[in-house]
């Protein structure tokens, strides 16, 4: 299921524009909000830059999180290299996007990540220090200079990489989405701000499914 989002134009025919939505996220605000993301022309997608909030790099910094494309691309490949992108350049965030359908399928941007795909299996491409899984590294080259961005009180994350509160109080305030990436989630122990999680959290209506603390 990591994969899904490689493949929405296939799960989602008569939507020009849609948002995805990583399962350790909890929305605060309208998501009306989120959804009329300006795109600029010739745009795919709009991501959050992992250099947006000044807060999120001290954190980033503090705690080691990658936040640069060196974290996620190994630079002494030669496919990497012949991409021509510094690799002090900002990533991005796959977890929350807003994406144009159209677009999408215009670009075939589903057969450009299913290369890289294919071209890390063959040749080792991504980096060792990842911190973003293999879904994250074929994303961040295909969307290369081909996303606008989320405005950032619509993508706070971080808040699953320290089981020890990290995020300010004056950020979790103006926040109208929070993401819990990284290893530490809301519904094991330990974890970060998991008040915030079991405040916000609607069960399913069924009762079908449940979680558990771990």
């Amino acid at each position: 299921l990591n994969f899904v989002r490689f493949y929405l134009p296939l799960l989602t025919q008569e939507h020009e524009k849609v948002i995805y939505l990583d399962d350790d996220i909890i929305v605060l605000g309208d998501i009306q909000e989120l959804y009329d993301t300006k795109l600029s022309r010739g745009h795919i997608a709009a991501f959050s830059d992992d250099c947006d909030l000044p807060s999120l790099r001290d954190i980033a910094m503090k705690i080691g999180i990658q936040n640069s494309l060196m974290g996620f691309l190994d630079y002494r490949k030669k496919s990497i290299q012949k991409l021509g992108i510094s690799p002090s350049t900002c990533s991005f965030n796959p977890g929350v996007f807003v994406a144009n359908m159209t677009e999408w399928r215009q670009q075939h941007i589903t057969k450009k990540l299913e290369k890289w795909m294919k071209k890390n299996v063959e040749e080792n491409l991504y980096s060792s220090t990842v911190g973003g899984g293999v879904a994250t590294p074929p994303m961040l080259i295909v969307f290369h200079d081909k996303y606008s961005p989320i405005t950032p009180n619509w993508h706070i994350r971080h808040l699953g990489w320290s089981p020890d509160d990290q995020i300010s109080e004056s950020v979790l305030s103006d926040a109208k989405l929070l993401h819990w990436n990284g290893r530490y989630k809301p519904w094991q122990i330990p974890s970060s701000h998991s008040k915030l999680w079991e405040r916000w959290f609607i069960p399913d209506p069924t009762g079908k499914f449940q979680i558990h603390k771990l």
